[in-house]
């Protein structure tokens, strides 16, 4: 038996799968429809689109491969294909069978069989690997890169990607929630005396000065660096480390700009604040990159409060509602309100993981 990662992924990801495939979460309701129609409908369903192939088969395959990889790090690799092929069936069939109560999703048994599809093909791939000695390699590369109670840290790590897709109004600025909160308070308050209770702010928030943006943009990138640095040993390999993180984000961040409003605005976000603040951020990492892992908790807890308080000190940007609009409509459906919970609170749980590792007595340094 090996420590994985594999177990808190897979349950993430299936919390993923669910958001995905029931959002908005609105509008439920008994359609007078036989709720499990959608099994004995035609194929194909003449509204299927090569997206929608591509989505729900890729979309389960990381469920699968997670499944498989935790049972066989765990010590029970007999039936491991088959029973992470049943989960994800069961799964993706409970899940078109509630989409029947809601208006805005349609019920596929192309949809289903894409997805148990995904999660076999997932399965396999997990299986394969462990067969040609992958996993045991990868066992041995987490040894080498990372501290044994990693498993907290790379989840959160694996997750911060899939945050930077949904935009910001502050590129990688994760975590701004309290004017929505706010608003969220007031509209579920309303006609009640228990408005009269909730705090207000008088004056209206003040948007970000060219020099706080930069600020925001270099404490975004470093936050993550820091967080692999809690759980990386070696400083050139935090170094390494860094500079992917960087990277990755910079190009996701350009992703989620092209998608939104096209390749031809995908690097308009890139302003001279924004640039800056890269640089900054990569200097800083490198400079930081001997710090003991107990010091670089210490510094990532005064990081992520400085980087909230400056985000949700000011209002989000004139374009933002747009760029809703633009991701609740069409194929975007699928991955707005996701991105959006990850990006709200992501910083959130990275503060309660580092709370629980600088908290602890056995904490190396």
């Amino acid at each position: 038996m090996h420590k994985t990662s594999a177990w808190p992924l897979a349950l993430i990801y299936t919390a993923l799968i669910v958001f995905a495939s029931l959002f908005p979460f609105d509008g439920w309701r008994a359609q007078g429809i036989d709720p499990l129609v959608f099994l004995l409908a035609r194929l194909p369903p003449p509204y299927w689109t090569g997206f929608d192939v591509v989505t729900n088969a890729a979309g389960y395959a990381p469920l699968g491969f997670l499944l498989v990889l935790g049972m066989l790090r765990s010590g029970w690799g007999r039936g491991a294909v088959l029973l992470a092929t049943v989960v994800g069936a069961l799964l993706s069939l409970s899940l078109e069978f509630l989409q029947i109560y809601l208006p805005r999703r349609v019920p596929s048994n192309l949809d289903l069989l894409l997805n148990i599809g995904g999660t076999l093909a997932g399965a396999l791939s997990a299986a394969l690997l462990e067969r040609l000695g992958a996993l045991d390699r990868w066992s041995d590369f987490r040894s080498r890169w990372f501290v044994s109670d990693a498993s907290g840290g790379m989840v959160l790590l694996a997750l911060w990607p899939m945050a930077q897709l949904f935009p910001a109004a502050v590129p990688f600025g994760l975590g701004q929630v309290l004017e929505r909160l706010e608003a969220a308070l007031i509209a579920l308050l309303a006609d009640t005396p228990f408005l009269d209770w909730l705090p207000l702010r008088e004056a209206a928030l003040d948007p970000l000065s060219p020099s706080g943006e930069l600020l925001c943009v270099t404490l975004g990138l470093l936050i993550p660096c820091l967080l692999g640095y809690c759980v990386i040993r070696q400083m050139g390999r935090r170094a390494l480390f860094s500079l992917g993180v960087v990277v990755v984000g910079v190009v996701l961040t350009a992703l989620s700009a092209a998608l939104s409003w096209g390749p031809v605005h995908a690097w308009e976000w890139m302003s001279l604040p924004v640039r800056v603040g890269v640089w900054g951020a990569l200097a800083l990492a490198l400079l930081l990159v001997a710090l003991p892992r107990r010091a670089c908790a210490a510094v990532l807890l005064l990081a992520l409060a400085w980087h909230l308080a400056l985000l949700n000190q000011a209002p989000t940007s004139a374009y933002f509602a747009q760029t809703l609009q633009i991701w609740e409509q069409g194929r975007f459906i699928r991955f707005y309100g996701l991105g959006q919970w990850l990006g709200w609170l992501w910083p959130y749980a990275t503060l309660l993981y580092v709370l629980l590792r600088v908290s602890r007595r056995d904490a190396q340094t």
